[in-house]
């Protein structure tokens, strides 16, 4: 095989190689005896035609695109690894020569992996992070589950306050007339919780029950319903009652309400103060990590990023997502009509964060290559023992899933990642 590799641009070039006599030949015995089983020809049983009689009637050219499709994916391959290239995407083929009895000769227009230039990436300083937690912090915690058990009674006589629930119907106009959607009876809103649109909840503020009130709004401009969006509005609106919150006193039988596991509020602060504290040490060790990861990419330098590596990266990423959504019974067609978008809305949306993450994977797949990580038979059967355990698989469907180079892949990656993050120190 002959084989060489042109750059034509930054992250492209042209690979030529060639298929050699013996392997074209083997291909067009193989493809011959593919293609005459189906073959009637005069003075021969069906399939029993010899390759004398088919060459002089078709000629052997027409095994040809049938043959260079068998023996294309191995060359490729082979030339690849010769050449010592790094495609990133599928190759454009073109046929430069294909004459009976020569080597045939093949281009492959073909875009590679971008070189990456290290900077530093180990012992970096990042910013300190916060881990501590304090009385206050335990404070807000049973404050919010005070609330979470607070009862609504009715208030007699009293303007609504900020806060406070009120029972309504409503009715929204443009100019003098309704529009859909714009319509509830007896809707229970908590003022102040910024559910209905800005501006709203407000103006029923010093309002007693019994009353009818007219507010007055404009949607926002992003507003999901285009006939509405930046419109004014009027709707009228009649409060049945107003309710307010009714806190449980904050004492041991609270605690006991809130978590069958204590037995005073003391224990219950306890408990929540060190959930908290593991909770903000997982953040804070998560937040370090991140950082020295951005700082590493940082350090780094690519030339130009392959646009193909990006949009690979956008579908991976929607895929992901919306194969998460299926799982919750969405599909794709539900969550488009529910969140009112389209595939180019989430393609769009996914677009911004794909650039950084795909300069992320070279700069930590190239920390890898420079640090000579590897991965041994014994991890990636671990990996595979993990994977079956965290998705509740069997090990054999794991290994059908993920060849032994992608499980090795991850590894090796994991391993990169660590020796960013564990050589990390932090500073105020």
């Amino acid at each position: 095989m002959t084989v060489n590799w042109e750059k034509t641009a930054t992250n492209e070039g042209i690979l030529t190689f060639t298929i050699e006599q013996e392997k074209i030949q083997t291909g067009l015995t193989k493809t011959f005896n593919r293609v005459k089983k189906n073959l009637n020809v005069p003075g021969f049983r069906k399939g029993k035609v010899s390759r004398q009689v088919f060459n002089r009637m078709y000629g052997e050219e027409a095994l040809y695109e049938d043959t260079l499709n068998d023996l294309l994916p191995a060359a490729y391959e082979a030339a690849v690894v010769e050449s010592a290239i790094d495609p990133v995407a599928q190759p454009q083929i073109d046929v430069d020569k294909m004459e009976k009895g020569a080597d045939w000769v093949i281009k492959a227009h073909v875009t590679v992996k971008p070189e990456v230039k290290l900077g530093e990436y180990k012992n970096l300083t990042v910013e300190k992070q916060n881990r501590e937690v304090t009385d206050e912090d335990v404070e807000k915690r049973v404050e919010q589950e005070q609330k979470n058990l607070a009862e609504l009674t009715i208030k007699e006589d009293e303007p609504a306050e900020n806060g406070d629930t009120v029972v309504i119907d409503f009715e929204g106009f443009l100019g003098d007339e309704p529009f859909e959607g714009g319509k509830g009876e007896n809707h229970s809103l908590e003022i102040g919780s910024g559910s209905f649109i800005p501006g709203f909840e407000e103006q029923l503020i010093g309002k007693k029950a019994g009353e009818e009130v007219e507010v007055k709004v404009t949607f926002p401009a992003e507003y999901h319903a285009e006939n509405l969006a930046g419109q004014e509005a009027t709707f009228q609106v009649k409060i049945h009652e107003v309710k307010a919150k009714e806190l449980p006193a904050l004492d041991d039988e609270f605690a006991k309400d809130v978590d069958d596991e204590v037995n005073t509020l003391d224990e219950l602060k306890a408990k929540y103060r060190k959930e908290l504290e593991e909770s903000r040490i997982q953040a804070a060790d998560e937040a370090k990590d991140e950082a020295a990861i951005k700082q590493a990419v940082e350090n780094a330098e690519i030339v130009e990023l392959p646009h193909v590596m990006v949009h690979d990266e956008v579908h991976r990423s929607m895929d992901e997502f919306l194969n998460n959504m299926q799982r919750q019974g969405i599909s794709p067609e539900m969550y488009y009509q529910i969140t009112n978008t389209t595939e180019e809305d989430l393609h769009k949306q996914f677009e911004g964060e794909a650039e950084t993450r795909t300069k992320t994977n070279l700069v930590i797949e190239a920390i890898a290559a420079a640090e000579k990580l590897d991965a041994t038979e014994e991890e990636i059967e671990n990996e595979i023992k993990e994977l079956a355990e965290q998705y509740s698989m069997a090990e054999e469907q794991v290994r059908k899933v993920l060849t032994p180079s992608m499980l090795k892949h991850d590894i090796v990656m994991k391993k990169a990642v660590e020796l960013i993050t564990d050589s990390a120190k932090e500073a105020e």
